[in-house]
């Protein structure tokens, strides 16, 4: 094996671990950080994959917007109630039998399916590599130049928002 399908499959493994993890804990709050783990790993095969719009895109929306929001409002939970948020477990066999069920689609999905004649393998490429000047690359020199103005007002509102959202969860001053 080489070192890229190595890397690839570690990321695969904690992919899949983490996400099983977040099933198993009850605590909410340890469930945000494994979605966390969960989300990078995902963008790291989006990487592998030469997307790296994507991966960009999962980490700045997902781990950077709506997973910071789900901590900020379990903690301010967890402040206003002085108690540690916990769910329980319901309906394991049904989670467990459509879990084994979708599973087992999906595997027999990738046994049947004919891979030999997607293009790029029809071509006689083992392996594919993204062109140079991908996407990636143009979007980064449009936001950077022409769209420059509505990004930093992005970025200023997002950093009020967060201001704002540590304001709310502070501790009321007694006098």
């Amino acid at each position: 094996m080489i070192f890229q399908q190595v890397v690839f499959y570690c990321f695969a493994a904690t992919a899949i671990i983490s996400a099983l993890a977040i099933l198993t804990t009850r605590n909410v709050l340890y469930a945000a950080f494994l979605l966390m783990i969960t989300f990078l790993s995902i963008a790291a095969i989006y990487v592998f994959a030469a997307a790296e719009f994507i991966a960009i895109a999962q980490i700045m929306v997902y781990v950077g917007g709506i997973l910071v929001l789900m901590v900020f409002g379990v903690m301010l939970t967890n402040r206003i109630s002085g108690a540690a948020v916990t769910t329980g477990n319901h309906h394991r066999f049904w989670g467990l039998f459509i879990g084994i069920s979708f599973f087992t689609l999906i595997c027999t999905v990738i046994i049947k399916a004919n891979f030999g004649q997607l293009p790029w393998i029809m071509s006689g490429r083992e392996t594919y590599t993204a062109p140079v000047g991908t996407a990636i690359n143009n979007i980064g020199i449009k936001l950077m130049t022409d769209f420059i103005l509505p990004f930093e007002i992005a970025a200023i509102i997002l950093l009020l928002a967060l201001l704002g959202a540590a304001f709310v969860a502070r501790k009321p001053q007694k006098n």
